[in-house]
């Protein structure tokens, strides 16, 4: 026993010195990813816009002041969760999704070099391995955030969906960069627990058929559309909370986003 106490305390000593989870989240840096949701919060041209009801912001006759608002919006809007059964029958609806899924390691990949030169630009395997080849690979259980510098131009609703047009008329003329659906299959094959995206969805602007959407939401795996603020986030090294409204039986839902980075690891600007 005698012989083991020097083992025992270097333990205790290591331990000790390990930081806590309190400790490091304590030190941490936090990044909201989430735009703010009012009267310009941008929506699908079809969908419903966001309103918010002023009913009561006074001081009342006791003396004390009193705020109360109603708030009603589309579910697919602002930064927001695209659950599963979005696009695919019998999969998880926003309620269902476990917890766990909407909390991970972040992998953000830039394209928007590619973006830029290329509006309706859909993002390949290609610049998926070629992420890999100058980060390490994406792991399986990875939160995967495209960052295509679209949100530049948030709120402005002619750059950021290519059109200020409502209804039915405006989807012919949408454009933004997406996923392509090969991308997709890489990303169902290395079993991501969630994908995002700082666009109005993860299908780039043109698409009819919405095929990235039935690729991933088919293996159960939810995505988040006007992800705020990536360029704030690093490649590695980030946490990412991403909570939705739990609305019950769901297709999705409002989403505040955040990536918590560890002390350490800087944001990039």
């Amino acid at each position: 026993m005698i012989r083991m106490l020097p083992l025992l305390l270097a333990t205790t000593l290591v331990a000790c010195a390990r930081p806590s989870l309190t400790d490091q989240l304590a030190h941490a840096s936090w990044i909201d990813l989430t735009y703010g949701f009012d009267s310009t919060t941008i929506y699908w041209p079809t969908a419903k816009p966001f309103r918010l009801e002023v009913v009561s912001a006074q001081r009342t006759a006791a003396g004390y002041y009193y705020a109360a608002n109603n708030f009603a919006a589309a579910e697919h809007g602002g930064t927001h969760l695209d659950s599963p059964v979005h696009f695919a029958e019998g999969k998880h609806t926003t309620d269902q999704i476990p917890v766990a899924q909407l909390v991970g390691s972040a992998y953000v990949i830039d394209v928007s070099r590619q973006a830029e030169a290329e509006r309706d630009y859909r993002i390949a395997p290609g610049d998926l391995e070629g992420w890999e080849q100058a980060h390490g690979r994406i792991p399986e259980g990875a939160i995967v955030l495209f960052r295509t510098g679209w949100g530049s131009r948030w709120p402005d609703r002619a750059r950021y969906l290519g059109t200020t047009k409502t209804g039915v008329a405006a989807v012919p003329e949408l454009h933004f960069p997406g996923i392509h659906p090969d991308a997709a299959r890489w990303l169902v094959g290395r079993k991501v627990r969630a994908v995002g995206i700082d666009t109005p969805s993860i299908d780039y602007g043109q698409s009819t058929t919405f095929d990235t959407h039935q690729t991933l939401f088919a293996a159960d795996i939810p995505a988040f559309e006007n992800v705020a603020h990536l360029s704030a986030v690093p490649p590695t090294g980030a946490f990412v909370i991403a909570l939705p409204m739990k609305i019950r039986g769901g297709s999705g839902g409002p989403l505040r986003i955040v990536a918590v980075l560890p002390e350490g690891v800087g944001p990039t600007m």
